[in-house]
């Protein structure tokens, strides 16, 4: 069964950077495309970016210019490199894909990590 899981949240104080990691338990993390999200607190899910097995890379507003999303398909890894971070960035971040090689609609995505929390905070 397809399982992803995320790492590298951790505090970090606003204007610093984390990169947060996603991959799959099956190791079929190439043949997919990924999208990140984030919740904060008392807010709803929010889409952060997607990017998919042939290249297809879209950002939210919000991460525009301060973040970007990567992979390495032999490490069966997808990147989110978080710059510049704000304390409206705080959050629980999770990835989570639709096994399809394209960037799928928001209803599409039907695998999802447990996800890992971030916080800017000074």
């Amino acid at each position: 069964q397809l399982q992803l899981v995320e790492s590298g949240g951790g505090l970090v104080q606003p204007g610093g950077s984390l990169r947060l990691s996603c991959a799959a338990s099956d190791g079929t993390l190439g043949d997919y495309a990924i999208g990140w999200f984030r919740q904060a607190a008392g807010k709803e899910r929010e889409g952060v970016s997607c990017i998919g097995a042939e290249g297809q890379i879209v950002y939210a507003n919000s991460a525009k210019g301060r973040f970007s999303i990567s992979r390495d398909n032999a490490k069966n890894t997808v990147y989110l490199q978080m710059n510049s971070l704000k304390l409206e960035d705080t959050a629980v971040y999770s990835c989570a894909t639709g096994r399809g090689r394209q960037c799928p609609s928001r209803t599409e995505y039907d695998y999802w990590g447990q996800g890992t929390q971030v916080t800017v905070s000074s």
